[in-house]
């Protein structure tokens, strides 16, 4: 292979494998910075204190507000309690969280990315304590230089060890999210929690230390596949953080900038100071318009009203904004802000429909249930006096807290069939009385015999029919009863 081949792979290499460079985000304040902060104090704190709240539930219940209790197959969320065969709320929630996050695209653009997303709220977290110990970017870019001295390693290793404590409190408040909290913090001090509780506690801590500390920007522009598909659902009337390129260019410095507007020739806004791209989390560059780095988290918004404010120009040079609304003013047109429109609405609509549909389904729901499975072998049975009898296995579930009695009947069946539990707690009229304890289930063995002077054929239609001794409550399972062709 020819030198020069070699030269032109060399340089496709280093044009496609580039390594990444390392960001140094400055610090800055201002109304986004402000509302970020906000942000990440109430997420983080309902995060980290959620599982500590108490909420009574009555004797021989989880006393925790919001627990995901494994052992009993329940999720509890203040007075909801979810039972596994209620998985269709999680599926509402997914539904309205995904839809949520379209809409939040369609009014302005990556905001969940900006000020939401785990990610930017743990890695903003990260950049406080890395900035508290280290210093700002300029003091952070010259340590990186410095040989190592004993006050470079002290400054790295209280960074580390804060960042570390950070992560391990994550991975454990997680973890109490499905234990009693206080009982579950004492195990873990004294060294009697169950091993996978170490083994999550664990995995949470490395994967929070290292997404959120060293690999921060890499996670939201190679990782993540919401950017993908954020540009895609986009349209041209979302607001996007953007850079007024009618008004920043012709860009320069300040002095370069004010000697030309005295000679009467084209002077932008824009100073060239980089203050922008300084503070950008991700390392974007908003002058060059929009790109899929960027998280839309406004920092360069503040950054950049903060240097007009000092250098006597308007605000707003970076803002939320559509490029439509850049060539109306070249245009000499007044912008436009469509927030309401079809998107939006039609969002809005199936977020409401759906948290209407899971509040009726609540507000309405059984506090008790059946499911029949029939018998498969033998489907049925010929008894001796020409009857035909038929086995099921019939659950029971009882979503209260105290003990209840329901009385089971089978209806579609001929008069004067027999319909037996066994195990039954009493009898009624024909009908058994099963009793099921407090929030549980209980499996009863049912043997349904048709009359022997009847003709049944071979499949008919029958229902299992439960109800509340006392409430009265009413459930309802459909299923077959079976019987051999007759000719």
């Amino acid at each position: 292979m020819s030198a020069d081949t070699d030269t032109h792979e060399d340089e496709h290499s280093e044009e496609w494998f580039a390594s990444a460079k390392k960001i140094y985000p400055m610090a800055t304040h201002g109304l986004f910075r402000r509302i970020k902060w906000a942000l990440l104090f109430i997420t983080l704190g309902i995060y980290y204190f959620l599982p500590f709240v108490r909420y009574d539930r009555g004797p021989e219940a989880p006393g925790q507000a919001v627990l995901v209790d494994m052992e009993k197959a329940r999720g509890y969320f203040f007075f909801i309690e979810i039972w596994p065969q209620e998985v269709y709320y999680l599926t509402g929630l997914l539904i309205i969280a995904a839809v949520a996050l379209f809409l939040m695209n369609a009014v302005a653009g990556r905001i969940w990315c900006g000020y939401l997303c785990p990610q930017t709220v743990w890695t903003d977290l990260f950049l406080w304590v890395e900035r508290q110990v280290e210093g700002d970017r300029r003091e952070r870019i010259a340590l990186d230089k410095d040989p190592w001295t004993f006050g470079k390693v002290s400054k790295r290793a209280t960074k580390h060890f804060l960042w570390l404590m950070i992560a391990w409190w994550t991975g454990g408040a997680w973890v109490l999210y499905f234990n009693d909290a206080p009982t579950l913090v004492w195990q873990l001090l004294t060294f009697q929690a169950p091993m996978i509780a170490y083994i999550w506690i664990a995995i949470l801590t490395t994967t929070t230390y290292l997404l959120a500390g060293f690999m921060r920007e890499q996670v939201c522009i190679y990782m993540c596949p919401w950017p993908r598909i954020q540009a895609a659902l986009t349209d041209e009337k979302a607001l996007n953080v953007t850079y007024r390129w009618d008004r920043g260019e012709p860009r320069g410095s300040l002095k370069q900038n004010k000697k030309l507007a005295a000679e009467g020739l084209p002077a932008g806004d824009c100073i060239d100071c980089f203050q922008c791209f300084q503070v950008c989390p991700t390392g974007v560059d908003i002058r060059k318009g929009m790109q899929l780095d960027c998280i839309q988290c406004g920092l360069c918004i503040d950054a950049c009203d903060n240097i007009m404010t000092k250098v006597g120009k308007p605000t707003g040079l970076i803002g939320y904004d559509t490029d439509e609304n850049i060539e109306r003013r070249i245009e000499g047109k007044e912008p436009v802000y469509e927030i309401v429109r079809v998107r939006t609405v039609v969002y809005a609509v199936i977020i409401a429909l759906v948290g209407a549909i899971m509040l009726f389904a609540l507000l309405n729901r059984d506090f008790a249930d059946i499911s029949v499975l029939h018998d498969r072998n033998p489907v049925f049975v010929e008894q001796s006096d020409g009857s035909v009898r038929n086995g099921y296995t019939v659950r029971l579930s009882n979503k209260r807290r105290h003990t209840r009695a329901f009385m089971l009947h089978v209806e579609g069946m001929p008069t004067n069939t027999q319909v037996e539990a066994v195990g039954a707690d009493s009898n009624f009229a024909g009908r058994p009385i099963i009793e099921v304890g407090p929030d549980t289930t209980r499996e009863v063995r049912v043997l349904v015999s048709s009359p022997p002077w009847e003709k049944m054929p071979h499949s008919t239609p029958v229902t299992f029919r439960i109800t509340e001794s006392v409430m009265g409550e009413v459930v309802t399972a459909q299923d077959t009863f079976k019987a051999p062709d007759k000719p």
